[in-house]
C-alpha cells in the first residue's frame, strides 16, 4: 500500500487527508494539535490508515525522529502534501532528504503555496533530491457577483486532490486575478 506524507493535514487540508485514507493510502499526518488529530481521525472511517505525527516542524531535530517512526512503520513515502509557512525554511528541504535516503525509487510532492508567492523563485531556492518530483500548488482566491474572497478549507482541500489528480508542474487553486481585487 502506498504512504503518503501531509503537513498541515489537521487544518486546511484535513479534506485532503481523508481523501488520500479513503484513496487507499496509509496517510502520516504531521499536526501540532492533538486535539485537531483527533478530530480528523473520528472524521475517517479507517483509522488504521491514519498515522498522527504530532511535531512542531520547526523543530528539525523531532520532525526527523518522528519521520523515521512513521517510515519504519509504514514504509516508504511515495507522496508528499506540505503546506509548510515561509518561516520554517529549511523544513521541506530536510523532509525531503529523510523521505529520499528510505526511498529507493521516485516520490511526489506538492508544495502547497499562497496566493503572494513568487513560484520561480521559490523553487530556484529549494535544494530537493534528484528522485522527487516537484510541484507546486498555487491558492488564490474567489470572484463572486463582482466581489473576492479567499478560498475555504473545503475549496483548497478540493483543489489540491485535483492537483494530484492531475499531476501537473504547477496548479493554481482559484484565482489570481484580476489580482487588484484580492481581498484584503
Amino acid at each position: 500500500m502506498a504512504h503518503a506524507l501531509v503537513i498541515g493535514g489537521i487544518g486546511m487540508l484535513a479534506d485532503t487527508s481523508l481523501w488520500l485514507v479513503n484513496d487507499g493510502y496509509y496517510v502520516s499526518v504531521i499536526g501540532r494539535s492533538a486535539h485537531r488529530m483527533e478530530d480528523l481521525r473520528n472524521r475517517t472511517t479507517k483509522p488504521a490508515l491514519l498515522t498522527s505525527i504530532l511535531v512542531d516542524y520547526c523543530n528539525i531535530a523531532l520532525l526527523k525522529e518522528k519521520l523515521a517512526e512513521t517510515l519504519a512503520h509504514n514504509g516508504p513515502i511515495e507522496l508528499v502534501v506540505a503546506w509548510i509557512h515561509s518561516y520554517a525554511d529549511t523544513t521541506l528541504e530536510n523532509i525531503s532528504n529523510v523521505i529520499s535516503r528510505e526511498n529507493d525509487g521516485e516520490w511526489k510532492l506538492f508544495h502547497v503555496l499562497g496566493s503572494k508567492a513568487n513560484l520561480s523563485e521559490v523553487q530556484e531556492k529549494l535544494k530537493l533530491p534528484v528522485r522527487s518530483q516537484y510541484r507546486q500548488i498555487q491558492l488564490g482566491f474567489m470572484m463572486e457577483e463582482g466581489h473576492a474572497r479567499w478560498l475555504t478549507h473545503e475549496e483548497i482541500s478540493q483543489g489540491v486532490v485535483a492537483a494530484i489528480q492531475q499531476d501537473q508542474p504547477i496548479h493554481i487553486v482559484g484565482t489570481l486575478q484580476p489580482w487588484e481585487k484580492r481581498p484584503l
